[in-house]
């Protein structure tokens, strides 16, 4: 990852900024005077998008060791708990791109003082607010695209594995497993670094949507969120996480290290990263944006598949 001309603070500055232009991009803002801080949210979703994004550039066509070695880096790079928060996160700077919401939730709270507290207690109760059906379809969509484009590579990387046997050189070990194990670990326990093309990536990534997918507790977390942010008022703990959507990246972490450390040739390292660390993840995504249940990583990767 390239962070030389970036520091954390400076990098995720960028990103407030970047999720902020994409808040004032589509037409005239019905309350132009009281744009949403968004720099709270693009410091949250950061982690997200950013591992998101890389993971998906993950080049199937392994040319020797030192790209497979590569590859393991890359698909170490989160930590699940950021990740976690960081799909609701993500899930509110995509709601807040629709002008009707944030007017929606302001005009609500005027007839309505306790707004805020209704919507901590219960997130769903944001399906009722003016704008809600339109926020939900654009987050909604955001997350569905992320989590699809990360499986759908990640699948072309598992084929990998198994055309890469022909090898001679994927059919040997990596040169030091435990090491290359012990950097996997702190890499991930490391969570998100910030790059200087973070900005551009978040904000191509919030595009319309035409369709309304389910309301996911990921989705309701994601746009009770994105509504106290639009009132200024501080998020509930509870808002940081959902439960399903939490085991799902645990699991799927955990899943991609314990493949690691039974991996023995180079391809079965490259089956590791395409299944566990690029599949996986993609699902619990998808399955938040209303795709995919979550149950499928658990089928789908521990269901008896052979490297």
């Amino acid at each position: 990852m390239n962070t030389r001309r970036f520091s954390t603070r400076a990098a995720l500055a960028v990103l407030a900024g970047a999720a902020l232009a994409a808040c004032t991009s589509h037409g005239p803002r019905p309350d132009r005077a009281k744009a949403v801080d968004t720099d709270r949210l693009a410091q949250r979703a950061a982690p997200f998008e950013a591992f998101m994004r890389r993971a998906a550039r993950i080049d199937p066509g392994f040319s020797g060791p030192d790209s497979v070695a590569e590859a393991v880096r890359t698909a170490a790079g989160y930590d699940p708990r950021q990740l976690e928060a960081g799909m609701i996160a993500y899930a509110a700077v995509a709601a807040l791109q629709e002008p009707g919401f944030v007017a929606g939730v302001r005009a609500a709270a005027r007839r309505d003082p306790g707004l805020a507290q209704r919507l901590s207690a219960r997130p769903e109760a944001v399906a009722d607010l003016p704008g809600s059906a339109a926020a939900l379809a654009r987050a909604g969509a955001a997350l569905r695209r992320q989590g699809e484009s990360l499986s759908g590579r990640g699948e072309a990387v598992r084929q990998a594995a198994y055309t890469l046997q022909r090898q001679g050189w994927a059919k040997a070990a990596p040169s030091d497993p435990k090491g290359r194990l012990a950097e996997v670990k702190l890499i991930s326990d490391a969570g998100y670094r910030p790059a200087d093309d973070d900005a551009a990536g978040l904000r191509r990534s919030l595009q319309p949507a035409a369709a309304a997918p389910v309301m996911t507790p990921v989705l309701a977390r994601g746009l009770a969120l994105a509504a106290l942010e639009t009132l200024g008022r501080p998020t509930p703990a509870a808002l940081a996480g959902e439960a399903n959507s939490g085991l799902c990246v645990r699991l799927a972490k955990h899943d991609y290290l314990q493949c690691l450390a039974s991996a023995g040739p180079n391809y079965e390292d490259v089956f590791c990263v395409g299944r566990h660390a690029m599949i996986d993840p993609g699902v619990c995504a998808t399955a938040a944006g209303g795709g995919a249940s979550p149950a499928k990583v658990a089928l789908a990767g521990r269901g008896g598949e052979r490297r």
